[in-house]
């Protein structure tokens, strides 16, 4: 009986002991797990797509942002519900920990890009300013159509599909065009659908030099269009010879300034020639050009023309237009 009871306390004293080994291993595995890492400098790490838990966790030892691959392998699956890594870069600061690491990935904390879509940019050059970001995929071939994309600062991750972003912004165009007619205070009769807002917001977008001219100059072709006036907007004109593909180089779009000869090139863009809007935008305008279509300054001027200073000259009546051209072209010649 006594020799049962000595088996019985010494293999009870081996369980405790075992137990409290195993209570030790797991704390110093959960510290270690914790702790912070070994990186001495910022590091961008990427995880390739299907790439598996166990050849990420070898990765990030090898390039020596982790400790010890077994454990954070353990530490993944036992603290931290063993959720799913997302493929692509992370940034990881000195000393970030094992658990931090992990929460980087699983939440998809991944690198940031920018690229910036100017206002008045045509769809052709956002193709072109896509195409030209080699982290992305999925070449475009064709340009999106004509004032569906919205300008602004677009944050992308390596690897995003070009045909996503185009999307994106697409529903941004949308979104902000739907919001801002839906705003509008006044109709005008020759502004009858968020399409034809589009389009004068497009050539209100390349008339003015000055963002602060927007609401003048909408006012101003607003005014024409009641009086039965051609636009005469010489960015139409230019849009329709390079059919949406201007040129590149810093001499315009045109690659050339444009001539009288070209007041008379046959397009159905060509407000010298065609009465009322053109067919389609001309550009990807932005919200300040939209919503100076749909809210524009109210006065009587139906001139304008290029004051030397970046903004315009406007006028009421024809003389005094003339006058203000004569001026121009005293400016330009000086040039």
């Amino acid at each position: 009986m006594r020799l049962l009871l000595s088996f019985f306390v010494y293999g009870l004293t081996i369980a405790v002991i075992a137990v409290i080994a195993a209570v030790g291993a797991g704390y110093w595995a959960m510290q270690e797990y914790k702790k912070p890492g070994p990186l001495q400098q910022e590091i961008v790490f990427t995880v390739e797509r299907g790439q598996s838990a166990g050849a990420i966790a070898q990765n990030l030892q090898t390039q020596n942002i982790i400790s010890d691959a077994f454990l954070f392998r353990a530490g993944l699956k036992f603290l931290d519900g063993n959720r799913y890594l997302q493929a692509g870069e992370y940034r990881f600061e000195p000393g970030m920990s094992m658990q931090e690491i992990v929460a980087d990935m699983q939440e998809g904390q991944t690198v940031q890009y920018q690229f910036t879509i100017p206002e008045c940019t045509t769809s052709f050059e956002v193709m072109n300013i896509l195409n030209d970001i080699d982290m992305l995929q999925g070449e475009l071939v064709e340009p999106p159509p004509e004032g569906s994309l919205y300008p602004d600062t677009y944050n992308y991750i390596r690897g995003e599909n070009r045909n996503d972003i185009v999307q994106r912004m697409q529903g941004i165009m949308k979104e902000t065009l739907a919001e801002s007619w839906g705003a509008r205070k006044t109709d005008h009769p020759n502004i009858k659908t968020p399409e034809d807002a589009l389009i004068l917001a497009s050539i209100v977008e390349k008339e003015a030099g000055d963002p602060k001219e927007r609401p003048r100059v909408a006012g101003l072709f607003l005014n024409r269009l009641e009086k039965g006036m051609r636009l005469q907007s010489d960015p139409t004109v230019i849009y329709g010879i390079v059919d949406g593909r201007p040129k590149t180089g810093g001499m315009g779009p045109l690659g050339r300034r444009i001539l009288r000869k070209d007041l008379e090139f046959d397009s159905p863009y060509n407000t010298y020639i065609h009465t009322g809007l053109p067919p389609g935008p001309i550009c990807n305008p932005g919200k300040a050009s939209i919503q100076a279509v749909l809210e524009p300054e109210e006065h009587d001027y139906i001139y304008m023309v290029a004051d030397g200073t970046g903004g315009h000259a406007f006028a009421k009546t024809l003389r005094d237009h003339n006058n203000n051209v004569a001026k121009w072209r005293k400016i330009r010649a000086a040039q």
